[in-house]
């Protein structure tokens, strides 16, 4: 009998790769029912920007081995270079610039015998928890079309949740793999500073606090995808040991009794929707009923003062990143408004003020490592809301005038520099950290983190709850996620669209 689409759903990556081993399916017979998928599913959610068709069947008539072998995935469009395709950033800029050489992510996957059919879309630069690319066009949420599937890494999130693919590659700056997974009813790990390499490319992706890994639907996915992606490469900046025992193995141990503190206080104190409070609240119960020691305690650490440090991380980089696009001819009005203000107020700081706020993000990692003295893990809301609809997530038209005029006068950097503009910031600051304001302290920090599938709200949308840890802490953090997974399953949880009957 034929493989069938509703097979295809219900399976995770693993499972695909077992049926494949064992000839119940093929590579080719899987990529014809991904293929449908995307036929079916991407017209509604917008997740796929770049086809690979051709090179994905090519991929099928090879001989395939390894862990993921004949496995159809997608990789972003951000960091995950394939060769001779652009990587786009979800920029018209860097989409007409193809790659030279693969990225150490994709050769793993390639080397793994995954057959990737795509690149999946991402907000320009990947600077956004939504994904809304003029480029490209706006991703929709597979729960909701209104609603973002977060980002940046939205467009892989979106394509998994619908079931057009069980994995897709994904990265992590400021909570891109968690919020997307939170927003669409996945499993996201971000994996700690050095765990998986970006290279050849790039050393480090915003002074490290990037990271690298998959969106999936299991945590014997993730575990998976660490065995697969984690571990240096030649001239890597960071490198932390792979452990000797597989994370598939690690993750099936008990993690034994944990002491785990607990907040759902924003740390830039902003409003919590009440059902991100509750889906923390119903996670502690689950917890406790495990046997764990549940207790209200946070990291003592000034979020107001780590969300400036994000900024001014982002400001720097903007700018040096479309000062490098200059040089292939691009012009700054090649980008978009906010894109380019971001770049005006990196251009407005002075190196001493940017090297002056990264030397504070020590200052994050030594309240978590004290708080980590105490505690085993960190339970947060992934997000503080639901997963918000689309028009939330745009400017101000006030703010965009503003920003227009400013920039076209060149007034912008100069303003900024002199602080005129600090309160313009500080509102659209408090504006994006409204939503996403947990995510980040693991980014300066470098530490790994997950958001965990466990609520969905009186909406029936999904809302993550987010476990943090120490430095190299992925087994851990994946035995709890697969002691919850046991306790209170997720699987069976699909949006209404993934139904082959629609």
């Amino acid at each position: 009998m034929p493989f069938t689409v509703q097979e295809y759903i219900e399976s995770d990556a693993t499972g695909l790769a077992e049926q494949i081993a064992t000839e119940t399916t093929s590579a080719g017979e899987l990529l014809d029912i991904a293929l449908e998928q995307y036929h079916r599913l991407n017209p509604k959610l917008n997740a796929v920007c770049q086809p690979m068709f051709e090179l994905a069947r090519d991929r099928t008539q090879q001989q395939l081995t390894g862990p993921l072998a004949g496995v159809p995935i997608l990789i972003k469009d951000a960091i995950q270079d394939y060769a001779g395709l652009p990587t786009g950033n979800g920029s018209k800029v860097f989409s007409r610039i193809p790659a030279t050489r693969h990225s150490h992510i994709v050769q793993r996957l390639l080397n793994a015998g995954a057959v990737i059919i795509g690149k999946t879309n991402t907000p320009e630069l990947a600077l956004k928890g939504v994904t809304d690319p003029q480029a490209f066009g706006h991703t929709r949420n597979p729960w909701d079309f209104t609603r973002t599937p977060g980002g940046s890494s939205g467009g892989s999130a979106a394509a998994v949740a619908a079931g057009m693919v069980p994995l897709a590659g994904a990265n992590d700056g400021g909570g891109s793999i968690r919020i997307p997974a939170a927003c669409c009813g996945l499993l996201g790990l971000r994996p700690s500073r050095g765990r998986v390499s970006v290279g050849p490319a790039h050393g480090e992706i915003w002074e490290g606090a990037s990271s690298d890994l998959v969106v999936c639907r299991s945590v014997r996915d993730a575990a998976l995808s660490m065995d697969i992606l984690a571990g240096p490469n030649q001239g890597d900046p960071f490198v932390i040991t792979s452990p000797q025992t597989s994370f598939r193995d690690l993750a099936a141990r008990d993690p034994g009794v944990l002491r785990i503190g607990y907040t759902t206080r924003s740390p830039v104190d902003t409003p919590v929707h009440p059902e991100a409070v509750r889906a923390v609240e119903n996670a502690v119960k689950t917890l406790q009923s495990l046997g764990h020691e549940v207790v209200e305690a946070e990291p003592d650490y000034n979020g107001q003062a780590l969300a400036r440090c994000y900024l001014n991380m982002y400001f720097g980089q903007v700018a040096a990143t479309l000062d490098q696009a200059r040089e292939t001819g691009a012009r700054d009005e090649d980008f978009e408004l906010l894109t380019r203000a971001l770049a005006a107020f990196g251009r407005g700081m002075t190196s001493a003020s940017y090297i002056n706020s990264h030397r504070q993000w020590n200052q994050f990692s030594q309240a978590l490592g004290t708080f980590y003295q105490q505690h085993d893990l960190y339970l947060t809301p992934t997000i503080a809301h639901p997963p918000i609809r689309h028009e939330q997530a745009e400017l101000p038209a006030g703010q965009t005038r503003a920003l227009r005029w400013l920039l076209a006068s060149g007034l912008l950097p100069i303003l900024a520099r002199w602080g005129a503009m600090d309160n313009m910031v500080e509102d659209m600051a408090r504006k994006n950290l409204t939503y996403v304001p947990f995510t980040q302290l693991a980014n300066l920090t470098g530490t790994p983190a997950i958001s965990v599938p466990l609520h969905w709200t009186a909406e029936g949308l999904p809302l993550g709850v987010q476990f943090c840890g120490p430095s190299a802490s992925e087994p851990l953090l994946l035995q709890l996620a697969n002691q919850l997974e046991q306790a209170q399953p997720w699987a069976h949880r699909r949006p209404e669209m993934s139904r082959i009957n629609q």
